[in-house]
């Protein structure tokens, strides 16, 4: 079964990659890696949510737009090279704007971990780190990143 395949049993359609907001691109390989950029909830071209994780986000729905993040960027993985040509996910890197206090960054962080897990199985077991940070572009509540190994 091919990751595509696998998107399709569990429903999941892969969405447009939006268009950067500065000078950067969405995903670069290197090697046998592809490096995304940072992915916002964004939905449809339009940001999910703004706010802090503990104030006007609530950590539960801070980890579905973690989710969104993830799936943004293995959409940009796609648009690169193509999601079947995905072996592994390397590592993850979740930044949650978090309000004075909240340390709940790795349950946040979960939810694009989790949706990893969905698709891509063991392959989707990664190393990560989750981050709090005072603030993210554009007032997200949060931002995940991917390293991917491909063939």
């Amino acid at each position: 079964m091919t990751w595509s395949d696998r998107l399709k049993e569990l429903g999941i359609e892969l969405p447009a990659v939006p268009a950067p907001a500065g000078a950067y691109v969405p995903a670069v390989r290197t090697g046998n890696l592809v490096y995304t950029a940072g992915q916002v909830p964004f939905v449809d071209g339009t940001i999910a949510a703004t706010g802090k994780v503990g104030q006007e986000v609530s950590p539960e729905e801070a980890k579905g737009h973690a989710r969104t993040c993830a799936l943004n960027a293995v959409a940009a993985v796609h648009d690169l090279v193509g999601v079947d040509a995905i072996t592994r996910v390397v590592k993850v890197v979740g930044f949650v704007a978090s309000a004075e206090g909240f340390t709940g960054q790795p349950a946040v962080v979960n939810g694009a971990s989790e949706l990893l897990g969905e698709i891509f199985g063991d392959a989707g077991r990664h190393a990560r780190s989750a981050v709090g940070v005072a603030e993210l572009p554009l007032g997200v509540p949060v931002e995940v990143e991917l390293i991917v190994e491909v063939s």
